[in-house]
């Protein structure tokens, strides 16, 4: 019966997560729409579409506290339920009070990252968190997708309005079935002994530097999946129409990829040393792309392919390394620092190498993204991975 429940309880927080991510990162594909329908500037709808990551950078460490005191299906189901109403509400909205609302909507759909995560530490044991934290960090590339093949559609057919409506409506239906359904976890959420428990952030830089490490990584990560389109279009030819689906299907690839490396790290010797791999595996892909980049050989688009794919491997890993160095009454709390530490790489990154790019070409570009995990590579160099775990269920 336990076995059956974990399972359950990682399906339901998965498709929290999936349909938190449409909107969280999803509404760039309606850009076009927005467009036509606000009259609004290109910068002024970049802002916009960023306001949702702002709100989830905000309020994410609030969130994790609170899931660290009452668990995960109160936070997802109260966090995904509201933000889906902000969401509809911001879709009949304009100007600044759009933007406002999608702040809102972002900070309170960022409940379910901060709670996902947790729940996966609350139900699996150490030997089989990589595995678990892949298959929940395979929402996002899968939400991604989603969103890019139904948002626009959607817009189409029945307006910009309702692109926000419906996917606000899915938020608060997937919050019910989830506070329904999801079973409390095998363990105490709160009180004294577990809240007496020291931050893992006084006790040594281990914690600090795997935060590091994945920012490091969200970097190469973020270099190739923001220019791949521009990449395949501009600098090797490519029709929109043609580059548009293998994208797509890159990025379902990239979501298999978390799967199989989270449980590769449930088999190798820690998932500190697994993340160290992986950071090489990235730096080889982006070395090998920016190589034939500068020879300009017929084998770029499959070598930009396979970067993608390699980028967004680690995900599960990092998490898991992250939830072997924290008490689990910490574990919401890490889980939110890991992500506002990505976001803000993620938010850095699109500007700082689209001037690059633009200045330089994509060989430079694809060459620096290079550096970035093997900086990481060495930042996991001799690090120690003291699990500070509960007993193992």
């Amino acid at each position: 019966m336990h076995t059956r429940s974990k399972w359950v309880a990682l399906a339901l927080g998965t498709a929290a997560q999936t349909t938190g991510t449409i909107y969280l990162y999803g509404l760039p594909f309606l850009l076009p729409a927005l467009r036509e329908s606000t009259g609004m500037t290109l910068p002024q709808l970049g802002i916009l579409l960023a306001c949702p990551s702002i709100g989830m950078v905000v309020a994410l460490l609030g969130w994790g506290a609170l899931a660290d005191r009452h668990g995960e299906r109160l936070i997802i189901g109260a966090g995904l339920g509201l933000g889906g109403l902000l969401l509809g509400l911001a879709g009949l909205a304009s100007g600044a009070l759009m933007g406002i609302l999608l702040i809102l909507a972002g900070a309170a759909g960022s409940a379910v990252y901060a709670a996902s995560g947790r729940l996966v530490v609350a139900w699996f044991a150490p030997d089989r968190r990589g595995l678990a934290m892949g298959i929940r960090q395979a929402s996002q590339p899968v939400g991604v997708a989603v969103a890019g093949v139904t948002l626009p559609a959607i817009a189409e057919q029945w307006g910009t309005w309702v692109a926000f409506v419906v996917p606000g409506g899915i938020c608060q239906a997937t919050a019910l079935v989830t506070t329904l359904l999801l079973a409390p976890a095998p363990r105490t959420t709160s009180g004294s002994r577990e809240s007496a428990v020291a931050s893992p952030y006084r006790t040594g830089s281990s914690l600090w530097r795997v935060h590091a490490t994945s920012a490091l990584l969200v970097i190469g990560q973020l270099t190739v999946g923001t220019f791949a389109f521009d990449y395949l279009v501009l600098g090797l030819g490519w029709t929109p129409t043609t580059a548009g689906p293998l994208l797509a299907a890159a990025q379902l690839a990239g979501a298999a990829a978390r799967i199989g490396a989270g449980r590769w790290s449930d088999l190798s010797s820690g998932k500190g040393r697994a993340l160290r791999r992986l950071a090489l595996v990235n730096t080889c892909a982006l070395a090998a792309l920016a190589t034939a980049a500068a020879l300009e050989a017929w084998t770029s688009a499959g070598l930009l392919i396979v970067a993608i794919v390699a980028t967004v491997s680690w995900h599960g890993v990092g998490y898991a390394a992250v939830a072997e160095l924290v008490h689990p009454s910490w574990s919401g709390r890490a889980m939110s620092v890991q992500t506002i530490v990505q976001n803000l790489a993620s938010s850095a990154t699109p500007p700082v190498m689209g001037t690059l790019i633009a200045s330089l070409g994509y060989v430079a570009g694809f060459g620096a993204a290079a550096l970035f995990p093997l900086a990481a590579m060495i930042t996991m160099t001799r690090l120690s991975m003291r699990p500070a775990q509960g007993p193992a269920r």
